[in-house]
C-alpha cells in the first residue's frame, strides 16, 4: 500500500464561517488525533486530499509544520447534493501498528445460471498493519449455485490479516431470482389444485 504525501497547514479559526473561507480557498477542515494526544486541527488542500480518498483506507503522510505524521481517513462528511468534501476526521496511526479497518469486497466470476447474486456484506472488517492494508478484498463466486454462501472464514486474506468479524457471517449469497420462485410457487398451486382423473363410469 502506496502512502500519499500531503501537506497540512495548522489552523486556528474554528466555527462555519472559517470553515466556508477555507473550502472557499480550495482548502479542507480537518482534524487529527489518536494516541492519547491533544486534537490537531489542520487545513488540507482539497484537490489533493480528493484523489487521496479514491484510494480505500489510504494512508496520508502528512507534512504538519515541518512535522511528518502518518494518518488514516476515519470520517469523511461531504455537502449532501454538490459532494464536495466538507470536513475530514483523521487518526493519527504508526508503522507497525495494527488497525481494524473496512475493507471494500469485490466478487469475481460468475454464479451457475439460476443463481442470484446478493452482497450482504459490502467490506469486511479486517485487522491488519496501517502501513499494509489492502485496498479491496476479491471473491471468487465463479460456479456458485443458488443457496450457495461464502462466509468470512471462507475469504482468503493478504498474509499479516486478520478477520475482525465472526467467521460465520455470511458475506455473500446466491438466491434463486424472485420471478423464478414465484413461478414455481405458481406450478405447485396448479399441481395442487388440479382435479384427480375421473374414474370410469359402468354401464
Amino acid at each position: 500500500m502506496s502512502e500519499v504525501r500531503i501537506a497540512a497547514e495548522s489552523r486556528s479559526e474554528f466555527g462555519k464561517g472559517a470553515a466556508r473561507r477555507a473550502r472557499r480557498e480550495g482548502k479542507v477542515p480537518a482534524v487529527l488525533y489518536g494516541h492519547g494526544t491533544a486534537p490537531v486541527h489542520l487545513s488540507l488542500p482539497g484537490h489533493d486530499l480528493m484523489l487521496a480518498l479514491k484510494t480505500p483506507n489510504v494512508l496520508l503522510s502528512l507534512d504538519v509544520d515541518g512535522k511528518k505524521e502518518l494518518a488514516l481517513p476515519k470520517d469523511v462528511q461531504r455537502h449532501p447534493i454538490k459532494r464536495h468534501l466538507e470536513h475530514v476526521d483523521l487518526i493519527l496511526v504508526k508503522r507497525g501498528e495494527k488497525v481494524v479497518v473496512d475493507v471494500p469486497v469485490v466478487a469475481t466470476g460468475t454464479v451457475a445460471p439460476g443463481g442470484l447474486l446478493e452482497t450482504v456484506l459490502v467490506a469486511l472488517p479486517i485487522e491488519a498493519e496501517a502501513t499494509h492494508l489492502p485496498e479491496s478484498i476479491e471473491i471468487s463466486v465463479e460456479g456458485l449455485e443458488a443457496g450457495q454462501s461464502v462466509h468470512a472464514k471462507d475469504v482468503k486474506l493478504a498474509s499479516g490479516s486478520t478477520l475482525a468479524i465472526d467467521g460465520d457471517a455470511v458475506v455473500l449469497h446466491v438466491m434463486v431470482p424472485a420471478a423464478a420462485e414465484a413461478e414455481a410457487s405458481d406450478e405447485e398451486t396448479v399441481e395442487a389444485e388440479a382435479p384427480a382423473d375421473a374414474e370410469p363410469v359402468e354401464a
